[in-house]
């Protein structure tokens, strides 16, 4: 056998990233799980991605039948042929005897010794590159105690690395104890997880517990099983993408809007944009996506609580046509279902549209839908930490809504981000001459000073437009103004 050199490419991009390249060849590998989490989809992807590299594949099963493999493999459009040998361990018997009780395996007549050396014989036969055993708890049954268990994983160890084949061992984790026999024999250990929220799709996850001598990217990686094989999100560190852009100044075609920035946002800054129900949070965003693209720039926008059909309508009638802008090749609108996708997704797809369509102005609109795709709030202030610092470290700027509970008087946040904004945009309702108002001002921003003062504003079919400083009023911004002043400076229907 030719020794080959290099790692083992798992075939799947995202999981080859978390391990640092794939598994080290002539190695042991633990691949764990409970029953439909994944394993089996993996290891089939493991041995096609050798066998595109011209590796020969063994798949030993002891709990599957080879026609159920290669169902399963057809189902994502996958072909073994003849290139994979599947080893079905399977017993010689196939009618049950009435005089004798048959499992899927015999302590009679396939005792471990034998299901060892049947083993060791498709092994010799084939001279693969790559095996997966499917799975250690029909070894584990056939050991009876731990010792035994031991013995033989070592066994098998010893006697896969004379052949310099790299192994990957599947467990289903459906022993009652927690045996980590295993744990220490192999060379790395990857768990997979399933967790069943509340409400929306089922979300699974993985993590690596081991991996001798590598470096790996520890914590929990989110994956999903789709038509094709799995796919697998790494976990975001925003410190490994630095990159070096000029930071401009970014401006709006509203002066206004641009002197109440103090000249505009900068770029590669991030920017919240807060406000009750119908203030106008989206549209706001979309006026600077609308500059971007005036300025030449790709833009990219994430929907998770409006249907898209019903956005495009609203915008275009004050003045923002954003099916001109996607046909343009300029914009990308997304629809986000936060009961089906996982954070770790979204900021892949988020990725996908910096990294390969050069995207450098961000809408995530809204939090409050964001909010939902997490399993805990403490996750989504530590998803969107590395998301915004990601974001900012392209180069891109990013302008996020959240919708605050209430119309007017005490409102309140869902969940706090305004510490991770370099920006923060407050929208509110106020009543004056017997209408329903809106008003506008900037509560912080980082990157320099901006005016304190506050604006109305107006939506129409003309976009935004702003008025002066609203000095014959107090208590604006808690929803509780008083009139203070002379003849008040509002917006008529002509302006």
């Amino acid at each position: 056998m030719v020794k080959l050199v290099g790692k083992a490419a798992t075939g799947i991009p995202g999981l080859d990233a978390v391990t640092g390249g794939g598994f080290q060849r002539g190695r042991l590998f633990l691949l764990e799980g409970n029953p439909g989490t994944g394993k089996t989809t993996i290891a089939c992807q493991f041995l096609l991605e050798g066998l595109q590299a011209g590796e020969k594949g063994l798949y030993i099963t002891l709990s599957e039948t080879e026609e159920e493999l290669r169902a399963t493999s057809a189902s994502h459009g996958w072909d073994f042929g003849d290139s994979v040998e599947i080893f079905e361990l399977l017993p010689p018997e196939n009618i049950l005897d009435e005089n004798q009780q048959q499992s899927l395996l015999y302590s009679s007549d396939l005792e471990l010794g034998e299901t060892t050396q049947r083993i060791f014989e498709a092994v010799e036969r084939v001279q693969p590159d790559r095996i997966v055993l499917d799975s250690l708890s029909e070894i584990r049954l056939l050991a009876q105690s731990s010792l035994r268990y031991r013995r033989q994983i070592l066994a098998l160890k010893h006697y896969f690395a004379g052949y310099d084949t790299t192994v990957l061992m599947l467990d289903d984790l459906t022993t009652d104890t927690l045996d980590k026999t295993v744990h220490s024999v192999a060379h790395a250990v990857i768990r997979l997880e399933e967790l069943t929220l509340a409400y929306g799709a089922d979300r699974r996850r993985l993590r690596v517990l081991k991996y001798r001598g590598q470096r790996y990217r520890g914590g929990y990686h989110d994956f999903v099983i789709e038509t094709g094989g799995v796919s697998v999100f790494p976990r975001l560190v925003s410190s490994e993408h630095m990159t070096e852009f000029q930071r401009t100044v970014l401006q709006t075609e509203s002066k206004e809007l641009n002197t109440l920035l103090g000249g505009g946002i900068e770029r590669g800054s991030s920017t919240l944009i807060s406000g009750p129900s119908g203030t106008g949070k989206t549209i706001l965003a979309i006026s600077f996506i609308a500059a971007a693209i005036k300025r030449g720039e790709c833009a990219a926008m994430f929907i998770f609580d409006e249907e898209l059909g019903l956005l495009f309508y609203r915008a275009k009638a004050l003045g923002f046509d954003l099916e001109a802008m996607i046909r343009s090749g300029k914009l990308v609108v997304e629809q986000v279902d936060a009961a089906s996708l996982s954070p770790g997704e979204f900021s892949h797809h988020v990725r996908r549209w910096i990294e390969q369509d050069a995207a450098r102005t961000v809408v995530i609109d809204g939090l409050n839908g964001y909010q939902a795709a997490m399993p805990e709030e403490r996750s989504l202030l530590l998803h969107m930490h590395e998301l915004l610092q990601y974001l900012n470290r392209q180069g891109a700027t990013t302008f996020l809504t959240i919708a605050q509970h209430g119309l007017v008087g005490d409102l309140y946040s869902p969940v706090d981000v305004t510490y991770l904004a370099d920006a923060v945009i407050v929208l509110r309702y106020f009543e004056a001459a017997g209408r329903v108002r809106r008003a506008i001002s900037v509560a912080k921003k980082r990157t320099s000073s901006h005016e304190d003062t506050i604006r109305e504003y107006r939506i129409d079919k003309r976009g935004i437009t702003l008025g002066e400083p609203l000095v014959e009023f107090n208590g604006i911004l808690r929803g509780d103004p008083s009139f203070v002043g002379g003849k008040p400076s509002l917006l008529n229907e002509q302006t």
